[in-house]
Formats: structure tokens, sequence, C-alpha cells
């Protein structure tokens, strides 16, 4: 049957599909707008599938408190233009507050859990992928709980680029959030010293060693120079050590205690972080679409 330029015009607007999908989802249907639509749907999803192997190395995060207990998450696109539109962000909020909620073992037990309307997150994650033209993916998440006299510090850096999530026995919510702060911006790697394995100790104190000796030092006071050397270079990758960023006077250890409290964990997400981004050839993308 005929299909008419209004007829398509219509299921473009309803779908956000571009016109000639449009047309061939009416055509397919024999003009029977719903059906068009169940069309559409079931392509979106077939889309979505093969968009596996794109690279998502752009994003979001987000934290999510309730209570005493707290998530944070990180929600992948291709491209930063998509993380900045509101279907993506929609779906990393619904997402925060879901996993907060039901609290999932891991990523693979987050996509059969239902929101509020009975969809799954795998049907959402598959309808924000079909609706942006991107793969949309949940990275990871890691659910963070506290005790009654503890308190949450969230900090969302550059828009959600990074965040940062911290625990304290004691102290305020403000410092807390100073704390989180100061973990988004320096980017401890661990808590304390003796949180740093004996390989890695091991491994820097001959690089130190070899680094010494070659600048000529005396052999004597070589391992005294290494010393001092492991001991700085500690202090700059242990959260508890390092000079807090708002008083470098301080190490952050002090300035908690100075506030009644004390450090007791701390989880960091930066977006894309580990994640090697695949090099587009404008070219060649070009290229395939005229194929």
């Amino acid at each position: 049957m005929a299909i008419s330029a209004k007829q398509v015009m219509e299921l473009r607007n309803k779908s956000g599909v571009g016109i000639m999908a449009a047309k061939k989802a009416l055509v397919a249907s024999d003009g029977d707008m719903d059906k068009a639509m169940d069309y559409l749907r079931e392509k979106g999803m077939a889309k979505a599938a093969k968009k596996s192997d794109k690279v998502a190395a752009e994003g979001l995060t987000d934290i999510e408190v309730v209570g005493n207990t707290a998530v944070i998450l990180e929600l992948n696109s291709e491209t930063d233009f998509v993380a900045a539109s509101d279907p993506f962000k929609d779906l990393l909020k619904k997402l925060a507050q879901l996993l907060v909620k039901e609290q999932p073992a891991d990523v693979a037990a987050v996509e059969a859990l239902k929101f509020d309307d009975g969809t799954t997150v795998k049907q959402a994650l598959a309808t924000t992928t079909q609706q942006t033209g991107e793969k949309v993916s949940l990275r990871r998440f890691q659910i963070v709980k506290k005790e009654d006299g503890d308190v949450f510090g969230p900090y969302l850096h550059q828009g959600g680029r990074i965040a940062a999530l911290v625990v304290l026995q004691g102290a305020d919510e403000a410092t807390a959030k100073d704390v989180a702060m100061h973990v988004a911006a320096i980017n401890p790697e661990f808590m304390v010293k003796e949180d740093v394995s004996q390989e890695r100790l091991d491994h820097e104190k001959e690089v130190f060693k070899q680094e010494t000796l070659n600048e000529g030092k005396p052999a004597k006071i070589v391992d005294k120079i290494v010393e001092g050397r492991l001991n700085k270079f500690l202090s700059e990758i242990c959260l508890a050590d390092q000079k807090f960023v708002k008083n470098p006077d301080q190490t952050v250890a002090e300035y908690v205690a100075s506030k009644g409290g004390k450090l007791k964990s701390f989880v960091r997400y930066e977006v894309g972080e580990g994640i090697e981004k695949k090099q587009s050839d404008i070219a060649q993308e070009v290229q395939d679409q005229l194929k």
C-alpha cells in the first residue's frame, strides 16, 4: 500500500528515527502505526545488539545515598555529546536509585532488575542505545554501607566526570564532603601505607635505588636516601598522609581528626579510566556510510 508523507512524519515524531527508517517500518507493517512502532522497537533492540563491538569510553558517574547505604556508578556512552543528553542522564539517575534499593551483587545481576514500570535494565539500556544511536552500558558500580555513627561524603566533579564517595567515622557531612573533594582532585591510590602491597614496595625501592646510584650518590648513604624517597612517595599516594588540598599544612588524616573524625573508606570513579579508546578514522567512516 502507498505510504503518505504525513504517516512517515507522524511515525518519525513518535519514534525519533530517521525518515527512511520510518517509511520502511510503515511499509513492513502495511501502514499500521502501532505495528510500525513495534517494528522499530524490535529493530532498536537489534541495533543495540549490533553495537556491542563499539568502545563506550565516555559517559557520566553518579552517587545515590539512602540512609546507611550508598551507590557509586559509571554509565558509559561512545561520545560526551550523548552523555549530556536527557535520555542518558535520566537512565543514569534511575539506575542509581534502583541499585541503591536492590543492592545487586555485580553488573551481570543488574540487567534482570526491573524498574517500577516493569522494564528491565537490559531493555532500558537497549532503548537508550536506540534513542541516542550509541552504545550505552553500565560499566561498574559499588554499594557502600556505613554505621549509624558514620557519615557519607559524596561529591561529583565536572558534572559527573569524576565521582568520589567517602565514609568517615564521626565528624560531620561537611568534613566528609571536603575529603571527597580532595579525593576527586588528588586521586589517592590507597587509604594508608599499610594497604600498599609488599610487591609494590619492593618494586619502588628498587627503582629509587637505581635512580640514586645513577645520580652518583655515595654508597653508604644510598639506603637512607631511598628510605626518604619511598616515604615521600607513600605520602603522595596514600590518602591519610596526603597534604590536604584546602590546607597543605595538614595531612588529610590530621584534618579529619581535627573535626573529631577518622577515615574509614573511599571510592573514586573517573569516566573511562582504564578503557583504551578506539581511534576513529573519519575518512573510512564516511566511506562505510556510502556503501
